[in-house]
This record gives structure tokens, sequence and C-alpha cells, in this order.
């Protein structure tokens, strides 16, 4: 008998989903399960925060098409299995058009190789990753590639007569194609990598021999492909054991959780990657958009950041979509409208997609952290 009504429940919702899409204005939800708690927390809270954002100033507007938007968020606490898990229930429980805000290599590999998008045809925009991803149907980014970021880096470092480099990146599946990647592209500008190093994924340690390898290979230069506990970690004993290299990191490295670790000296100098516009000055019209809705939004759960930016990017992308979907919703629709996104302007911040490209983004520059953890450009 309890079976039968918990199948008579899922009908029942199931029904009551298919009628909202069905009727015209709709209740778009958008789904999330990301490491609320942990090492990435902060990043994450931020980028659900940033969807949030996009989400509430489209609702404030009457929602294009009339419909509306809410996030609901799951924690998968970093754990790739959970990620899985926790997918198929916010799947079952709340029915999301869409999905956005993950984080972390295994944990996407997980969910594609589970096959929970394909089954569900539901479309995952916005991610965060530290390593190379090759094209994934339903997974779209709202960012630069992570090869854009180190052809960035290394055409700096080449013009300015740098030529030895060091990589410092997460160990795991992901490390062979990265490192390809990055000797592809060195050997292009005519620069070496002459020592690379790792840590374990889903961890801060970093051990005294990693360190010791770059300290006697001597690199100019070093780029960590890493999160901002493990660069914070990196960072901490390469300076104190001498090494004097100039330090690039990778947007995915938090500036904020490396500032708590390290001290004012070590955080002078360092150069990070960045892929979305300045969420703490006004540069373009986004920008500006977003400076203006965090003034007027009382209790943020965490100050502005790059990762809240990029969630409100990924929600603004989103509602982009939906407004072309038109009246009639459904994941394939959906689907069908992302990819009809080319060259749009969110202003200033442009984001293309088509099929076999879901990259979104070519947006790339360089910023230097002072030594109170704040970014100057």
């Amino acid at each position: 008998m309890a079976c039968f009504q918990l199948t008579l429940r899922n009908l029942f919702a199931g029904c009551l989903f298919c009628t909202s899409l069905a009727a015209g204005a709709a209740s778009i939800v958008v789904g999330q399960a990301a490491p609320l708690t942990g090492l990435d927390a902060a990043q994450a809270r931020a980028y659900s925060t940033g969807i949030q954002l996009a989400l509430d100033r489209a609702n404030k507007a009457g929602g294009p098409n009339s419909h509306t938007f809410s996030l609901t968020r799951k924690d998968d606490h970093g754990q790739p299995a959970e990620t899985v898990t926790t997918t198929k229930l916010l799947l079952s429980e709340s029915r999301p058009l869409v999905l956005a805000g993950y984080f972390g290599d295994r944990n996407i590999d997980e969910l594609v190789s589970s096959g929970v998008l394909a089954n569900e045809k539901v479309a995952l925009v916005g991610y965060r990753v530290e390593g190379l991803r090759g094209e994934t149907p339903f997974v779209y980014s709202v960012r630069a590639t992570l090869r854009d970021e180190v052809t960035k880096i290394v055409e700096h470092l080449a013009t300015v007569g740098i030529t030895r480099l060091g990589l410092f990146h997460q160990e795991g599946p992901t490390a062979a194609p990265l490192i390809s990647a990055v000797e592809e592209i060195v050997k292009s500008k005519s620069v070496k990598l002459t020592v690379k190093g790792s840590y374990a994924p889903g961890t801060a340690k970093v051990s005294s021999a990693v360190v010791d390898a770059f300290i006697r290979a001597e690199p100019q230069a070093i780029i960590l492909v890493a999160s901002g506990s493990a660069a914070a970690g990196f960072i901490e004993k390469y300076r104190l054991d001498g090494g004097a290299a100039q330090l690039f990191a990778h947007s995915g490295a938090d500036i904020a959780q490396m500032s708590k670790r390290l001290s004012e000296e070590h955080m002078k100098g360092i150069a990070i990657t960045q892929v979305t516009p300045n969420p703490y000055k006004i540069s373009v019209k986004l920008s500006r958009e977003f400076s203006d809705i965090v003034a007027a939004t009382p209790n943020l759960e965490v100050p502005p950041s790059y990762a809240m930016m990029e969630g409100y990017i990924a929600g603004s992308v989103i509602v982009e979509a939906a407004r072309r979907m038109g009246a009639k919703v459904s994941r394939e629709g959906f689907s069908n409208a992302l990819e009809s996104l080319d060259n749009v302007d969110l202003g200033g911040y442009k984001v293309s997609y088509k099929p076999g490209n879901r990259s979104g983004s070519r947006f790339v520059e360089l910023s230097i952290v002072t030594e109170a953890g704040r970014i100057r450009q």
C-alpha cells in the first residue's frame, strides 16, 4: 500500500510538472548540487548566490515570457558519488528544467558517465573544474577554457622574456591531457616546461618532495592549476624554502581562501587569470549591473567575488535561453535554445554556443594580487 501511495505521489508530481510546462507561463526550477560545505564551500556558495541574483533580477522584471525562476540546491560535499546521488534527488523531488553551478572534474565526469544528463535530457549550465574537458552533450560552460587561460599566461611570459616554466597541478585522469596541452602551448611560444609537480585531488596536501623538485629546477615562473587551498599550501612551502619564481594561478584558485592562509609577504605579486569582468569595479555594463544588484541585496550569504560574478553570468544565460525558448517550456526546448546563443552580449561579456562548441566564452585577463589579497588590474 505504501509503495502504491508513493507511486501515485510521484505520478501526481510528474503530472504537475508536465502541466506547468504546457500551460505557458511556468515556474522554472534551476537545480544545483555543489560542495556547500568543505574546501570549496565559499566558491560554491558564491556561485549559487550569483545564480540567484540573476534569477531574482529576471523575476522582478516579470520574467521572460512571464516565466519565473527559483533555485534549489543540495550539498554534495565535493564527493563525486554524492554529486550523482544528489542530482538524482533534485531531479525526482524538484523537477528542475536545468542544472547549474557544479564543481569538480571527477564530479562532472561521474555525472556524465552515470547517464543522468542524457537520460533526463537536462542541460548543465555553468561549472568549475581544474582540468581540460572535451565537448560533452548537455554540458555548457559560461567561461573560457583552461587552455585559453594557460595560453594567456604563457603568451605574457614569453613577451617579457621568461622561458623556463613549472606546472603545479592536480593528480588524476585530468593530469595527462593538461600536461600535454601545456607542453604544446609552451612549445609554440618557444618556452620550456622544466618541472612538474602535483597534489592529490580533493585535498590541499602538498608534499615536501614536490616543492623540493621546483626549488632544484629553478623555473622563472610557475603555473598553478590548483584549488585555492592547494595553491596556498604550495606557495607557503615554496616561498619558505627560498623559491623565487613568479607565480601564476588559474581562475579556479580562491583568492580569499589563499589570503587566509598566506602572509602578506607571500601574497604579494601573485598573478591570477580571470575569466569574467571584475566584480569589484565598474569596467563594463555587466559589472555595473552586477554591482547595482549586489548593492540592492541585503544579507548576502557570502561577499561578492569572481565566483559570484560567474554564477551571475550562468544565471543570465539561463534566463536568456528561457526567453528564446518561448512560451512552451521543456528540457529539450531549453537545450535547443542554448544552442542558438550565438555571440550574445551580456554587457561587455559575450557568450556563444553551437553544436560541437559549448565552452561559452574566450574572455581571459591577467590580474595581480596585492598583499591584502585584493585584485589589482
